[in-house]
């Protein structure tokens, strides 16, 4: 960890920094020189800090600040060790780091550590997921009114309609994409296709898959902060809100994931088209969980624009094969690759809650041994189905009175984000339109 440094003497800050409930890195600037104590003995700052509203503001009556009197929690650096920020003029190392307690446990408030807990749950039973996601994102000119795609490097235009799928919207911004794609080798972050996308300036990059879901979650955080500080160094800004445009598609964080068991076998591959009982079975977990954990797919109050009948993103409770209109989609291809898509989260998400949600409810219907309903065929929207909470109050309702989300999210996490998602309410309330997107454009 330290030869990262050695190789780059012309580093002279580091940024440490760990993700809270919101998905927002939270740390301090440090002078390089000062690095190797923080690697050896970690850093500190207070518990509250991983849970702060999306303003960054203390929660109101939590019990971590004035009633235990803001305390310290103790943060070490993640397995990731120093990355570069080529987003950055001046040469600058981020170091990952995450919570603990004082006397070594980890800290139960801290999202990557719900994931971690999910994943231990998994090696316990001798299963690895093997996970991969899609992150949409919009690239917008935020400088005016209104919200416009940006104009082009290359033509000095503005092109003002979706190109789903269009090589000559990708091409537009080439100068930006070949930036972020050395940005992405440079910081280890997998990055595979790019496609353009069907919302203004609206673009799709997949991120390879892998069998550490940690480092996927690690990836997911790690590429949206990359994209939004690399888009301003560019002149225009890139948002991972569910939806800044009211009449085009939203953006969503699309996961897959299959399950090697110990010998290194899929355990959703029975040869043929149709999946094993387990993906099944792990289809059934993720579908009953899908309403009590929305408020980790949907975290915010834009979130709920995105999830509407016709619009790309998933309304219904159900699955199909090969069906994009389905919450949950097995997508075909050889068999040895057989996999469950989930297609709820928005692009606002906290990857680490939302890969803790999705993988810890599979693996709740592997260890129960449901069978889920029978997979639609069809266009989803016309069917009759039970639905997604339609609201952020409904999804707040859900998430607290959940008997399943206790199951795959202690209960210090469970009260924290009730208690963060409670008063972003309650402040959103009191904020225009234009004031909500204006703080969700460059925060999610």
């Amino acid at each position: 960890m330290k030869n990262f440094l050695r190789k780059n003497p012309n580093v002279r800050t580091i940024r440490v920094a760990a993700c809270d409930l919101n998905g927002q890195p939270r740390g301090k600037r440090v002078p390089s020189r000062f690095a190797d104590k923080i690697v050896e003995n970690g850093t500190r700052f207070p518990v509250s800090v991983l849970n702060l509203d999306i303003w960054g503001e203390d929660i109101d009556d939590s019990p971590l600040v004035f009633e235990s009197g803001d305390r310290d929690g103790v943060l070490f650096p993640t397995e990731r060790g120093f990355l570069p920020m080529p987003w950055l003029e001046a040469p600058t190392a981020l170091l990952p780091i995450w919570m603990f307690r004082e006397d070594g446990r980890p800290y139960e408030g801290d999202p990557r550590h719900a994931l971690r807990a999910v994943l231990d749950r998994y090696k316990a039973r001798g299963l690895t997921p093997v996970v991969a996601v899609e992150l949409e994102f919009f690239l917008i000119d935020d400088s005016g009114r209104t919200l416009e795609v940006p104009i082009s490097p290359r033509s000095g235009k503005r092109r003002k309609a979706a190109e789903t799928m269009s090589i000559r919207a990708l091409d537009t911004f080439d100068i930006f994409f070949t930036d972020l794609y050395d940005a992405c080798e440079a910081m280890d972050i997998p990055a595979d296709t790019a496609i353009s996308e069907a919302g203004l300036g609206q673009f799709e990059i997949n991120l390879m898959h892998g069998d550490d879901a940690l480092r996927a979650a690690d990836d997911a955080w790690l590429f949206k902060w990359l994209v939004k500080g690399l888009a301003r160094r560019h002149g225009f800004a890139a948002s991972f809100m569910a939806k800044p445009y009211e009449d085009y598609s939203g953006s969503g964080m699309h996961a897959h994931f299959s399950v090697l068991d110990a010998k290194g076998r899929n355990v959703f591959d029975d040869g043929g088209s149709k999946g094993t009982d387990t993906l099944r079975h792990a289809v059934e977990g993720c579908l009953s969980a899908m309403k009590d954990s929305a408020l980790i797919f949907a975290p915010h109050l834009n979130s709920y624009d995105r999830l509407v009948p016709g619009a790309h993103a998933p309304t219904g409770l159900c699955w199909a094969y090969e069906n994009r209109t389905a919450a949950i989609r097995v997508p075909s291809g050889a068999p040895a690759a057989r996999r469950i898509e989930h297609r709820v989260s928005g692009g606002d998400v906290n990857p680490y809650l939302s890969l803790a949600a999705i993988l810890g409810a599979a693996l709740n219907g592997i260890e129960d041994g449901r069978e889920p309903p029978e997979p639609i065929t069809g266009n989803a929207y016309a069917l009759d189905l039970d639905h997604m909470p339609g609201n952020w109050s409904d999804a707040i309702e859900h998430f607290e009175k959940s008997e399943i989300m206790p199951r795959i999210f202690p209960e210090e996490l469970i009260r924290n984000y009730l208690l963060t998602k409670k008063q972003e309410r309650h402040y959103m309330a009191e904020l225009s339109p234009k004031e909500q997107v204006e703080i969700y454009l460059d925060t999610v």
